[in-house]
């Protein structure tokens, strides 16, 4: 059997208060034991159901930034105490990622801010050419968010444990089969990834687990029983009739 990065992970409800929020999360408050069998897994379901929740608890509990970055990276534009990832136990494989990295889509212009931070306190500017070279030679902040997003992905090494948050917020339809591509190129090297998305593009990569959030809790489900591939389907075979019928509904509920 192909050993992981982060084989499982469980909430310890006995070390979170008895009124956190997160007990009124019906998919969080019925985890059992969350298995990780594929290189690539996915959480899927609606707003609010958990996916980035559990995902931000894991990465705590690997030791990332709640806010994104490396493992190295410690910064802070919000205190949020009242977490999953110190009630989040999480079994891991024998091999120790030698890279990782914690994607927050809404967070990732304070990590490109932080890495010009650490740039200038490791290499200097004499060095800023060598240093931009991993990023197609320029600066994050120099490019736009889906580039400068596929660009640091791109220094990525192969062998490592990725966690995203909904990495489809930064980039285009096309960008985002490309970081499909490169995704499963390298869950086929050996990396791991654990992603949270509503992209009915990314969310078909081959080989991948896909777990859906919802009221009854938490469970594996097909690439066609997302509530994103329906409601795209739904969209671009009808899409004059959907629209027609919402607008309806809505002047009926006005």
């Amino acid at each position: 059997m192909e050993e992981r990065y982060i084989r499982s992970a469980e909430i310890l409800w006995d070390q979170l208060p008895g009124d956190i929020w997160l007990r009124g999360i019906p998919a969080l408050r019925s985890l059992g034991r969350l298995r990780f069998d594929r290189n690539i897994t996915f959480f899927a379901g609606e707003n609010g159901t958990g996916k980035s929740t559990l995902l931000e608890g894991i990465a705590v509990a690997c030791g990332f930034n709640p806010e994104g970055g490396t493992i190295h990276y410690h910064f802070s534009t919000f205190d949020e105490s009242a977490g999953l990832g110190q009630a989040l136990q999480v079994s891991r494989g024998y091999k120790r990622p030698p890279f990782g990295y914690f994607f927050r889509a809404e967070s990732f212009f304070n990590v490109a801010s932080q890495a010009e931070v650490y740039r200038h306190r490791s290499l200097g500017e004499i060095s800023k050419e060598v240093y931009y070279a991993r990023y197609g030679g320029h600066a994050l902040h120099e490019q736009s968010h889906g580039e400068s997003f596929l660009a640091w992905f791109q220094s990525c090494s192969d062998q490592g444990l990725y966690l995203m948050d909904e990495p489809e917020a930064a980039l285009s339809p096309q960008r985002q089969l490309a970081l499909l591509v490169q995704m499963v190129r390298m869950a086929h090297s050996g990396a791991q990834f654990i992603v949270a998305s509503h992209s009915p593009i990314l969310l078909g990569a081959p080989d991948a687990a896909i777990l859906n959030f919802d009221d009854q809790g938490i469970h594996p489900c097909t690439y066609e029983e997302t509530g994103s591939y329906q409601l795209t389907r739904l969209f671009l075979d009808g899409k004059d009739r959907l629209i027609r019928q919402l607008l309806q509904e809505d002047e009926e509920e006005a």
